[in-house]
C-alpha cells in the first residue's frame, strides 16, 4: 500500500473537544493540512440531516471519528440506553453521510470493551465476538462492535476506505475527572489528590483493586492514529496500545508515590470489578512501525499535573524524577 499523505488535506476531527479530539488537533499541527472542527452546539452529531449537510458543506478529505457518549463503570451501568443510542447514531450519522460524499478516508475509534469478557491475554483483532461481553459496559461495546462492522461493511459494498482502530484505555491531559462519570484513571488522581490537600488519610477505591488494566497516554494515540492514516488500509481493525498492564490497586499506589500522600486505601466491594484481564496483541500495529513513545511513569506526572494546574490546586507540580 502507498503511504497516504495529509499535506494540504482538509481533516475534520470530529470531536475535537474531547480528551482525544483536542490531542488529535494538536497532533495534526504538524501535517501542513487544513484542519476542520465545529462545536456540538452548532452541530448536533445525532441528526442525521444536519450532519449530511455538513459534510457536504464542508467537503473534508479525511475524517476522524473521535465524537462519542463516553464514561467509566458507573455511568455505563446507569444510563446504557444513552451509551447504545447516541454512540450508534453519532458514528452512523457521520459514515453514513460519508458514504455518499467523495473523501479519501475515515478513521473509526473503538475501545478495547469489544472484546469478549474472558478473551485470551494479549487479546487479539481475531477475539472479537468469540465470547459473551463485560455486562458493565455492554451497550458501548455493542455500539463500537457495530461501528467497526459499519466501517467493514461500507468497505466491502461501496469500496469506501473506512478503517477501524481499537485503543486501550487512555488517560492524560483534557480526560474526565469527576469520580461519578471518569474513568478508573482520572478518578483514582481525583482522589489521591484531593486527599493530599485536605489530609485526609483514607481513600476508598472501587471493587478489589485485583483487575488489571493497559494505559495508553492520548498523545501517543493521537500520534498512532495519524500513522495509521498514512499507513493503513484494511477492512479489519487493529489494537493501539502498549500491550502492558496494571492492576487498579498498584496504579493507586504510583499515583499515591507521585503526589507523596501516604494513606490507606479501602475497596467498596460493592461495586463492581469490571473485567479482571483485559490487555491487548499489539503485534500488527508494531510491524507496521508503531509503537508507543511514553511511559506510565511520565504519563501520570503529565496527567495529574494536568489536573492539579487546571482546577488550580493548592499542590506542589509533581516530578518524575
Amino acid at each position: 500500500m502507498s503511504k497516504y499523505l495529509l499535506k494540504n488535506k482538509k481533516i475534520w476531527v470530529a470531536g475535537h473537544n474531547g480528551m482525544v479530539g483536542k490531542a488529535l488537533v494538536k497532533r495534526l499541527k504538524n501535517e501542513n493540512c487544513s484542519l476542520l472542527t465545529v462545536d456540538k452546539i452548532k452541530l448536533d452529531l445525532t441528526n442525521q440531516n444536519d450532519t449530511s449537510n455538513w459534510i457536504k458543506t464542508n467537503k473534508p478529505d479525511v475524517i476522524i471519528i473521535a465524537a462519542a457518549r463516553v464514561g467509566g463503570i458507573i455511568a455505563n451501568v446507569e444510563s446504557p440506553a444513552d451509551f447504545l443510542y447516541q454512540n450508534l447514531m453519532i458514528q452512523t450519522n457521520i459514515m453514513h453521510s460519508a458514504k455518499n460524499n467523495d473523501l479519501d478516508k475515515l478513521i473509526f475509534l473503538g475501545s478495547s470493551c469489544i472484546y469478549p469478557k474472558h478473551a485470551s491475554q494479549p487479546i487479539l483483532e481475531s477475539e472479537l465476538m468469540k465470547g459473551p461481553l463485560e455486562p458493565t459496559n455492554e451497550a458501548y461495546a455493542i455500539a463500537k462492535i457495530a461501528g467497526l462492522k459499519m466501517c467493514e461493511y461500507y468497505r466491502d459494498q461501496y469500496k469506501k476506505n473506512f478503517i477501524s482502530v481499537m485503543p486501550t484505555n487512555l488517560y492524560g491531559p483534557n480526560d474526565d475527572f469527576n469520580i461519578s462519570t471518569s474513568h478508573v484513571m482520572g478518578a483514582l488522581i481525583n482522589k489521591i489528590v484531593n486527599a493530599k490537600i485536605q489530609n485526609i488519610q483514607e481513600v476508598e477505591i472501587y471493587g478489589t483493586g485485583k483487575p488489571r488494566r493497559e494505559f495508553l497516554h492520548v498523545d501517543d494515540l493521537a500520534d498512532a492514529i495519524i500513522y495509521l492514516c498514512k499507513n493503513y488500509s484494511d477492512k479489519n481493525h487493529i489494537n493501539i496500545g502498549t500491550s502492558l498492564d496494571i492492576s487498579i490497586t498498584e496504579l493507586a499506589k504510583k499515583i499515591a508515590l507521585l503526589v507523596k500522600w501516604d494513606g490507606e486505601f479501602k475497596y467498596n466491594t460493592q461495586k463492581p470489578d469490571g473485567t479482571l484481564l483485559k490487555k491487548l496483541n499489539i503485534d500488527k500495529l508494531n510491524k507496521l512501525g508503531w509503537s508507543a513513545k511514553i511511559n506510565l511513569k511520565d504519563g501520570l506526572v503529565d496527567a495529574i499535573n494536568y489536573y492539579i494546574t487546571s482546577n488550580q490546586l493548592n499542590l506542589q507540580l509533581v516530578s518524575n524524577d
